[in-house]
């Protein structure tokens, strides 16, 4: 009967994972400054794609498709990607500490930011910069972390962080020299996080790195699977260690590249998120990828609502996500009795 039940309850909860993010966004459209009903929402989207006249106004459909729309549709994928690669690197590398920046992106990205903002006033060529350096720092975590042409999980962890490490330093080089009033801040604030910038040519160049990212995650859910049982047994298997790895670490980065171009350094996503979705789901990355997809495009959607309505100045999504966090891993780390985590 237990068994009858669960397979019962598969298709509910795949159901309710689809729509989570659906609900979430729906909140998000709805919530701000200027509040707008749930029916009027729905008009402003008909309106948008039909062209049609659906009763909403000229203000309304400003907010709703022109400011809200791409702001929660690329908070959605921002945090879909973080949450994938978080899930994807805590598989490879065994370790629940890891995060999605392991290999140094965030950092690489950061960077590509800072000197972009240094060196031009177009700030279209942040997030070009932000991906590229973010590309680069993880390209030089790997080849650090090579050795006699093979890669350790811990090999690579150390190039991650040895990378990450450098990078950090020159951007606080980058920063040292900035203009104190026009560059400083805009690199402060960009490294902060933050989905208010978000405008339609960000979206469509961010968006096309973090789905292909996901896909390739998606489709080796069971590679990662044998990969955290150690090198030796998946090789036992008949897996391909090297090249799987590979193309985890790209299909991760990519997503992650892709999200923080746009999004600035955002936090925690990619470490608690994987855990949560490990408490509902277990350890199997087949179901556990996908809720992960689910809860972090939900968890950051929601977040991003929190920020900007939680005070007067909107609040940068990354001290907030610091802020919901460091509780919450506390909490696993107590509930856990420290299983697992060593």
């Amino acid at each position: 009967m237990d068994t009858l039940e669960k397979q019962a309850a598969k298709p509910a909860l795949l159901l309710v994972f689809i729509t989570l993010p659906f609900a979430a966004a729906l909140l998000s459209l709805c919530t701000g400054r200027y509040p707008i009903p749930p029916i009027t929402v729905f008009r402003a989207l008909l309106q948008g794609v039909s062209g049609r006249q659906a009763g909403v106004s000229a203000e309304a459909m400003t907010i709703i498709t022109g400011i809200r729309l791409p702001r929660t549709i690329m908070g959605a994928f921002v945090g879909a990607a973080l949450a994938a690669s978080g899930t994807a690197f805590q598989g490879v590398f065994r370790n629940p500490l890891v995060n999605s920046g392991i290999l140094g992106v965030s950092s690489g990205a950061s960077l590509g930011a800072a000197i972009s903002i240094l060196l031009f006033q177009n700030s279209t060529l942040t997030p070009v910069f932000a991906f590229a350096f973010g590309l680069m720092a993880v390209f030089f975590s790997y080849i650090v972390g090579r050795v006699h042409n093979s890669s350790s999980t811990v090999t690579l962890v150390l190039g991650g962080t040895i990378i990450s490490s450098i990078f950090s330093s020159l951007l606080s080089f980058i920063k040292y020299i900035a203009d104190p009033l026009n560059q400083l801040p805009a690199i402060t604030f960009w490294t902060m996080g933050s989905l208010a910038s978000i405008v339609v040519s960000n979206m469509k160049f961010a968006i096309v790195p973090i789905i292909l990212g996901m896909i390739l995650l998606l489709f080796n859910r069971w590679n990662i699977n044998v990969l955290s049982m150690g090198d030796q047994e998946a090789k036992m298997l008949g897996l391909n260690t090297g090249a799987t790895k590979l193309t985890v670490i790209l299909g991760a980065t990519l997503a992650t590249a892709g999200a923080v171009c746009v999004s600035g350094t955002i936090g925690w996503v990619g470490l608690i998120v994987p855990h949560m979705a490990r408490m509902l789901t277990g350890n199997d990355n087949r179901r556990l990828m996908p809720v992960s997809i689910s809860m972090g495009a939900c968890f950051l959607v929601m977040v991003d609502v929190l920020c900007r309505v939680i005070s007067d100045a909107e609040i940068p999504i990354g001290i907030m996500t610091s802020i919901i966090g460091g509780p919450f891993f506390i909490y696993l780390i107590k509930k856990k009795k420290g299983d697992g985590w060593t």
